[in-house]
This record gives structure tokens, sequence and C-alpha cells, in this order.
């Protein structure tokens, strides 16, 4: 299988403010081209495109060619189930809304402590193992957008899982909130291959700073900016493939032109990456370093640099939609304070190397988030 996967949730649209105005016509022409390039794995999910994208799938892709042809991914929605009678019949459902009679990659839908938790009390890697059992699956993982340590928990609990999906691409590798590198060593030490989700992180990486596009394009003049981005994801060994939502031809003949052929990032564009990176990370909104001083002396225990990690990153996607950054904070005002707890005693500016405004930018990391 080649290593690039089409990914459903950002798809070409009739109305760029109706997420569900699915233009039909254009998928095909894309679905089209992506089968005839020699690519063969389409990612949806329950929820995508206003609950529309498995349909879109079916029209697109499952009506008009071969079984055989293509391998279809989609996910049990672990955020919207409270019962294990639902979650029986989301999955019948799901196989009549893409019009098929197995999924060849089920997953349990970013997991964290709480769906984790959820998952267990339903029996939900019972019920996805017993439907591989039955021939329904052909094989069962789960996304994932939490920390390395509950990673490792949850591959030692259940070995039966046989592959992750993690958010990995160059800006995040060592983002301290997303944990990609430790994620995805993780994912290595269990022997677990893993598909990669948010390779150009929400558009981020296909529109960079002027200074990186400039390292890219001295070095490969004919690259895209997120060519880089999927390539580097792609690079990496026990990367089985990468998903792109691809939301036109366009970007569609540019991911499948260059990963046709893929060829892995050589030493030397690994290190313009890195360069690369450096000048994104220089161009955020919050200029924190996250040297923890600002956490010792909180009276409130604000993970303050951890907030302005996940603000910075949102503010740097340009897609506007749905943030993954969003659940990242979701996941940790379970187990710390938000930042609109923040009561603005200034303590933690009064000893800030960077002199940043603490206070006030906690105020926009709550709009943001909350």
């Amino acid at each position: 299988m080649k290593k690039l996967g089409f990914g459903l949730m950002r798809l070409p649209l009739t109305d760029p403010n109706d997420a569900e105005s699915i233009d039909i016509e254009q998928l095909c022409r894309m679905a089209d081209t992506f089968l005839e390039r020699g690519f063969t794995y389409f990612d949806t999910a329950w929820m995508y495109c206003g609950y529309k994208s498995e349909t879109a799938l079916r029209e697109a892709v499952v009506k008009r060619h071969p079984r055989d042809s293509f391998t279809v991914a989609t996910k049990m929605p672990m955020s919207m189930i409270t019962t294990e009678e639902e979650q029986r019949r989301i999955f019948d459902e799901q196989l009549e809304k893409c019009g098929v009679d197995h999924f060849d990659y089920y997953l349990l839908h970013n997991l964290g402590v709480e769906r984790f938790e959820l998952a267990k009390k339903l029996h939900s890697f019972e019920f996805v193992l017993q439907k591989k059992k039955e021939g329904k699956i052909g094989s069962i993982g789960f996304s994932y957008h939490d920390g390395a340590k509950l990673l490792d928990r949850i591959l030692t609990e259940h070995p039966e899982i046989e592959f992750v999906q993690l958010q990995l691409n160059y800006l995040d590798w060592e983002n301290e909130s997303i944990q990609s590198r430790e994620c995805y060593e993780t994912a290595l030490k269990h022997n677990k291959p893993v598909i990669v989700m948010e390779p150009v992180k929400g558009g981020t990486l296909a529109s960079v700073p002027e200074a990186a596009d400039k390292l890219f394009k001295e070095r490969r003049p004919d690259m895209s900016a997120s060519s880089w981005a999927v390539r580097y994801a792609a690079s990496f060994d026990n990367v089985m493939v990468v998903l792109s939502g691809m939301s036109d031809m366009e970007q569609l003949l540019d991911n499948t032109g260059y990963m046709r052929d893929f060829e892995p990032l050589s030493p030397d564009e690994q290190n313009i990456v890195a360069r690369a990176a450096d000048i994104i990370n220089e161009a955020v909104a919050v200029p924190c370093t996250a040297c923890g001083y600002c956490v010792e002396g909180c009276p409130k225990n604000i993970p303050i640099p951890l907030y302005f990690s996940l603000y910075n990153a949102d503010k740097r996607a340009l897609n506007k939609g749905f943030s993954t950054h969003g659940v990242y904070y979701a996941n940790e005002i379970r187990s710390n304070a938000k930042a609109s707890a923040c009561i603005e005693c200034r303590k933690c500016e009064s000893i800030c190397p960077q002199h940043i405004a603490i206070a006030d930018e906690l105020k926009k990391v709550a709009k943001a988030f909350e």
C-alpha cells in the first residue's frame, strides 16, 4: 500500500460555509484520480462533514469501483455514545452509509483519559474484536490525541490493537503538549504501525513564513511546502500511511504527484525541515519559551506554558473549523485548572523572562478554547 491516504474530513464543498454541501462530482473525479495513481486508503468517520462523509464515500468510491480496489477506514464516535446498544446501532448504520459489508480498518475515535474509561465501561475493545472475528473488520485500532504515558497504558492493556492513528508533523515532533515523538516511540515500542493524521497541521505547514518557504524552494523548487510536511511524516519507518484532507483537485494532484514514487527525506532535507520548524515556531502568537517559572507560584496551578503552546498552534492553523488543539485543551482541563481560572494576581508576570502579559494572554486562550 502506498503511503498516502485520502482523509475525508475536509472535502470539496459547493458552499464553503456549509460542511454538508459536498461537491460529489468533484469528489468523484478526485477519487478516480487517486485510485488511478495507485493509492487505495480512504479514511472517514461518523461525524465528518456534518455526518455526510461516509455517505459521500459510498457515492464517490464504493458504488463506482470494485471493492478490492480500495480500503475503507472509519471510526466509532466515542464522544457520542453512552450505551452498548448505541455502539451496535451505529456500527450497523456505518456499514449501510458506507455501502460495504466490512471495514478494512476500524478505529475507536479519539481516545483520551475520559474516552478510554468509557471504552472500558462499554466493552468497546471487546466489541470491535468480536466484529473482527465476524469478518466485519479487517484490522482494529484507535485514533489518539493525548500524552505518551496514557498511550503506553492503553497499548499495554490491549495488545489486540493492531495500529494507532497519531498526530505527527515536524512542528509537533517535540511539542510538550502534543508529544508526537514520544507517542510515535511508544507505538514503536509496542510494535504497532502508525497512521498519521494532521501531517500539515490544519494547513499551517502548507503556507509557511517566507523565510521557511525560501529554504524549501532553494532545495526543491518544484515541491510545495505541504509536500515537505507529508514526506516528513511518511519518512518514518513505522508509519503505514499518512492521511491528507484534500479539498480540491489541485491539492490531490500535488499530493499524489510526489507520493506516487515516494522518496523519504534525505539527511540534508531533514536539516532543512528542522530549520524551517525553528522559523515557524518564531512566528508565534505568545512568545513563551516554556521555562515553567510562571507555574511554580500560580495560586490556581494553571499549566500556563502548556496552554500557550496549544494556543500558538491553534492560531497558526489555517483551517478554522474543527480544532484539534481544542481537543488537547479539553483533555488537559479534566485534570488541570482552566485558563479562565486565572485571578489576575500577575505573580507569574513578575518572574517571566519574556515579560509576557500572561493574565491577558490567558483570557485569549480561554476565549479560543472555552
